[in-house]
């Protein structure tokens, strides 16, 4: 996996020492084409990772003077080759600790965006070492097991349904009552 030139110069100084970063997770939604049947549910573009054989939302690292949504999109390329924009905050969480193979420890500040794609929405082909595989799920029979990203995806089709009654999850633990 692609480590930042930035993480490598700060490890050379900390070792495996935990590390706080500045993350991101995307979740691309392919809506409903109007007039579609009732029983036909919205799309999530996943990635299958390299790492962990596990499938996921885009995510990635914040670089250094980097904006979350800049870094969404940018995430999105290079793990996709698609281009999108941002449309919405999901939520802001942390995540982690997360022990790597080589024993670095970090633990991130997430922020989860909707995003939609520009242009074309064909499945896109791998754009980086990270994946093994990039495909499109309807929500409801996507293979992905890790529960803060179902929490997430849920969310944005939740944003995407009803955007003027969303509020931005502030953690990941559960939907804060407010």
């Amino acid at each position: 996996m692609a480590v930042p030139e930035f993480i490598v110069k700060l490890r050379e100084k900390i070792g495996t020492d935990p590390l706080w970063l500045p993350g991101v997770t995307a979740v691309i939604i392919r809506d409903v084409p109007p007039g579609a049947p009732f029983h036909v549910v919205p799309d999530v573009l996943l990635v299958k990772r390299a790492d962990t054989g596990e499938w996921t939302p885009p995510t990635g690292i914040v670089d250094p003077n980097e904006q979350p949504h800049v870094a969404a999109v940018r995430e999105v390329k290079e793990e996709t080759g698609l281009d999108v924009q941002v449309e919405a905050l999901l939520g802001v969480g942390a995540v982690g600790p997360v022990t790597c193979e080589n024993g670095d420890v970090s633990s991130y500040m997430d922020t989860a965006v909707r995003c939609v794609v520009s242009g074309e929405t064909d499945v896109p082909v791998i754009g980086d070492d990270e994946n093994t595989e990039v495909a499109w799920f309807p929500i409801s029979n996507m293979p992905v097991t890790n529960q803060r990203f179902r929490m997430v995806i849920a969310d944005a089709v939740a944003q995407l349904k009803h955007p003027q009654g969303f509020k931005p999850r502030m953690g990941y633990e559960k939907r804060n009552k407010q």
